[in-house]
């Protein structure tokens, strides 16, 4: 019997139920539980090589779609570009984390010196100008709408995907880039609410066509690589 005791492996901490273990071991055990949610592999994308390059690529997309020629409206001049398309089509992609960032990246790199912003403007004096409202909005608009594309992902089906992209777009859009843009307009503007308003309107028929767009490119991502926004959980075989 002794012989056989002393044979006997001694007992890891795997084995033993939680209320043995100490408090710093019981703590570890039920963050790592807590963390896969039950689902090895489930949950969003962590900041990995891919997401700095994803990253890089979005940042270069909204620099694209900045500096091709826009159409001035209005008496300010602002014009209509094709950067809320790009910084849409940034959020429903990468989501909110990597979304918003690729867009700020796109900002700092205008706000530095180089020549990204609309009509090749760059510099901090860009936010003293009319259309800085619409600049400023752009990574909380990629924020908001990255929230809602990775909610489309995880819980509706993707026949559903489309619809739901471009209500999130155009929710961003009202609700953030165009009120932001009308409080530009006013502060840099010198103009009233009722100005900058009608001035505002004429951006809507583009934006709601960039949307469409946008939603359409968003969802033939996601179905060619699913992985992209939400990790998806390892099925057993």
């Amino acid at each position: 019997m002794i012989e056989n005791a002393a044979q006997q492996p001694p007992a890891t901490a795997e084995a033993l139920p939680p209320e043995a273990l100490p408090a710093t071991a019981r703590t570890a055990a039920q963050a790592g539980g807590a963390g896969s949610g039950g689902r090895p592999g489930a949950g969003p994308r962590a900041v990995d090589a891919q997401s700095v390059a994803l990253v890089s690529v979005f940042a270069a997309l909204v620099v694209a779609a900045s500096v091709l020629p826009g159409v001035p409206v209005g008496a300010l001049g602002v014009p209509i570009t094709l950067q809320t398309f790009a910084v849409m089509l940034t959020g429903l992609v990468l989501g909110p984390l990597r979304g918003s960032l690729a867009v700020l990246v796109y900002l700092l790199v205008g706000f530095v010196g180089l020549p990204v912003f609309s009509q090749g403007a760059s510099g901090l004096q860009v936010l003293a100008g009319p259309s800085a409202g619409y600049l400023v909005s752009f990574v909380l608009a990629a924020l908001v709408v990255g929230l809602l594309a990775r909610a489309v992902v995880r819980r509706a089906p993707a026949g559903r995907w489309v619809p739901l992209f471009f209500a999130a777009a155009m929710l961003a859009s009202v609700a953030i880039v165009h009120a932001l843009g009308i409080a530009g307009l006013m502060v840099n503007g010198k103009l009233t609410l009722a100005a900058a308003f009608r001035v505002d309107l004429a951006f809507y028929p583009g934006d709601i066509v960039k949307n469409v767009v946008a939603a359409l490119a968003a969802a033939a991502v996601h179905r060619a690589f699913p992985d992209i926004l939400v990790r998806r959980p390892a099925r057993s075989s």
